[in-house]
């Protein structure tokens, strides 16, 4: 296979690099099939994407050398590629702007893979917007996991219900679970937030002995920390069906409540899912996280 070589996607040209380069060196995953699940999962992934400023987790020597965070575009970044010039308060590089890239479309998409930005992390909000999405994140510490985290899921879809709002479960691709809930983007950041913790730290005086709203990592262990912070303006949550870096190739992917409520009750065994099942899943399912994109209602205040 040649080191690099240039394909047409979408009318756009794409240079692609090390193609045999493996990725993932436990189970063989090489950078090819990277690119090509991102390919395949597009349809589902893109909407999920579309107009928001995109971190990657980049792994130019596989998941089992360095890594480094990328916001702003990396040099040599094509000219079509849609980027925008967004403020970052308090950036560790002492940058007050960065030039952000958006994936709209699938030559962004495959260009992005073929960096090695193997994770994808994007924010609840879209360009000029407020957030659209209020997310939470179930963070087990050992030797709590899934099966914990699916079981305080149930209670945390089961409370915000009782505030019309809905919710819909998918795995972080690591060791825990989120929930996306689709708000009326009519409120700023904080109030999203703010709401958000009094849910969790609610849950937390409800069940103490498993469930804790504080981020102190002496608090953790044996319990579930629901991350409510992660609807501050500057946080980002890995997006929809984003592969993850573990020794294995896993992703973030939408699970039933069904699956949610067997694996919490122990009818099922709590697992990660891989790039092969997820598309699978597309297949037979479609993208179980569509709602995500048509809105909700606000939040109380």
């Amino acid at each position: 296979m040649p080191s690099r070589m240039t394909v047409e996607v979408e009318g756009r040209e794409v240079e692609l690099s090390n193609l045999d380069k493996v990725l993932y060196p436990s189970a063989g995953f090489t950078k090819a099939e990277v690119i090509d699940y991102y390919t395949r999962v597009a349809p589902a992934m893109l909407p999920h994407l579309r107009g928001r400023p995109l971190t990657r987790i980049r792994y130019p020597n596989g998941v089992d050398g360095q890594f480094f965070f990328e916001k702003n575009k990396p040099g040599g970044t094509p000219s079509w590629v849609h980027t925008e010039t967004l403020p970052v308060p308090g950036s560790t590089l002492n940058r007050e702007n960065i030039d952000f890239v958006i994936v709209d479309d699938l030559p962004t998409l495959v260009w992005v893979a073929n960096i090695a930005s193997l994770e994808l992390h994007t924010p609840q909000w879209r360009l000029g917007a407020d957030p659209d999405l209020l997310v939470v994140d179930l963070d087990p510490g050992a030797p709590a996991g899934l099966r914990e985290c699916c079981a305080v899921a149930v209670l945390m879809r089961d409370r915000l219900a009782d505030d019309g709002l809905a919710c819909y479960p998918k795995t972080s691709g690591k060791k825990g679970m989120q929930l996306c809930c689709p708000v009326a983007g009519s409120q700023d950041a904080e109030i999203i937030s703010g709401y958000a913790k009094r849910v969790a730290e609610e849950l937390a005086r409800l069940v103490p002995g498993g469930i804790t709203a504080r981020m102190a990592k002496q608090l953790r262990p044996g319990k579930v920390f629901i991350d409510w912070s992660q609807n501050a303006a500057f946080k980002t949550t890995v997006a929809p069906y984003s592969l993850r870096a573990l020794a294995s190739p896993t992703a973030s992917a939408p699970l039933t409540w069904d699956e949610v409520e067997a694996i919490g009750t122990g009818l099922s065994d709590p697992r990660q899912l891989s790039p092969s099942e997820v598309l699978a899943r597309l297949k037979s399912d479609g993208d179980l996280l569509s709602p995500l994109l048509s809105g909700g209602p606000a939040v109380p205040v």
